[in-house]
């Protein structure tokens, strides 16, 4: 009977982590993601945003806002995962059948099927500058205005990036057939 109550009083002294935790780890893990292009990565920069959400615990205004904060300490996350030491000496090793592999692992991050391998591998192809407007405009459906927000950048320089990425995917879909 007191392992109960042990037990209940813990879930809930950790339930408004928790709640936060599990309404923003969907999108905070596809960018991370589609920004760093290896799961491995994303695992790590998920878990930093996740320690400095529960760290600072920074009181939001609403659902917008608190969206918004995840977005872009994941954004500052994998800007600061490219800048590392580490990153500036890596040589990717993935060929052949570890490259296939990996990409059927990505596609069903996204939650998709085998077909849409193609789009992923494109979207991955693209600057950081692009891959981060593609992705939250078509996966976290925020407007131009927003993206604006927490890129820093104008709306009409994100519509730029918006038009020049699609140009870019539609040129890598068509030399991937």
């Amino acid at each position: 009977m007191i392992s109960m109550r042990k037990e209940k009083t813990r879930k809930n002294a950790d339930s408004p982590y928790e709640e936060v935790i599990r309404r923003n780890s969907d999108k905070v893990y596809r960018l991370a993601f589609s920004l760093v292009r290896t799961r491995s990565d994303a695992d790590d920069i998920y878990q930093e945003v996740f320690l400095r959400y529960v760290q600072k615990e920074p009181a939001f205004q609403g659902a917008e806002h608190e969206k918004a904060w995840f977005l872009r300490v994941t954004i500052n996350c994998c800007k600061n995962f490219w800048k590392s030491p580490w990153m500036l000496r890596r040589v990717p090793m993935e060929s052949g059948e570890m490259a296939d592999a990996a990409a059927k692992k990505e596609a069903s991050v996204y939650g998709m099927d085998d077909s849409s391998a193609a789009l992923i591998d494109a979207v991955k192809r693209l600057p950081v500058k692009y891959r981060v407007v593609i992705h939250l405009f078509y996966y976290e459906d925020l407007s131009v205005e927003e993206i604006g927000k927490l890129t820093g950048a104008k709306a009409s320089t994100v519509r730029t990036r918006l038009t020049r990425a699609r140009r870019q995917l539609g040129i890598l879909l068509k030399d991937m057939q």
